[in-house]
């Protein structure tokens, strides 16, 4: 009897460390990324980086709080069909803003443009055709209720990141 209760015992000792180290992995983080408010331009200089002028990422601006806009900008990094997808992840002015053009500047000097017209829903997007090359460029405009412009993300894209 006590043989039995000890080889039942360790069998569900088992199961529970092989349920256990199955949940130990930290889940993926499903952030948005935030437009940077400043960015401090750099000369550019002889280096593996393209150092064309329309390469180099500039400026973004911040939308007030009640037409802010959030989006994720992501390669989807496929080699075969490399593709630079721009995503609405919410925001309070989802209802406000126009449209939100997009801009994919690639590694190769070819330059894709995109639309992601309103009215907004989370889950919208666009996917551009991009480059296996961590050096695809990638702008944002918001369209704000007055028309005006506002660049709300510019930078490069890698095509694959390792966490």
């Amino acid at each position: 009897m006590k043989k039995i209760l000890m080889i039942t015992s360790a069998l569900a000792l088992c199961v529970v460390l092989v349920l256990a180290a199955g949940c130990s992995q930290p889940g993926k983080n499903i952030g948005t990324p935030t437009p940077a408010t400043t960015v401090t331009s750099v000369a550019p200089t002889p280096s593996a980086i393209p150092t064309a002028a329309f390469s180099t990422p500039g400026p973004t601006q911040t939308l007030p709080s009640y037409w802010e806009i959030e989006i994720e900008v992501e390669s989807n990094g496929y080699a075969p069909d490399p593709q630079i997808i721009t995503t609405v992840r919410g925001g309070q002015g989802l209802s406000f803003i126009q449209q939100i053009d997009v801009k994919v500047t690639r590694t190769d000097g070819i330059i894709e443009n995109g639309i992601i017209p309103s009215p907004l829903k989370v889950g919208d997007f666009v996917s551009l055709n991009g480059t296996d090359k961590n050096y695809d460029r990638a702008e944002v405009w918001a369209t704000d209720p007055t028309g005006v412009k506002v660049k709300i993300f510019d930078d490069y894209v890698p095509f694959r990141s390792y966490h």
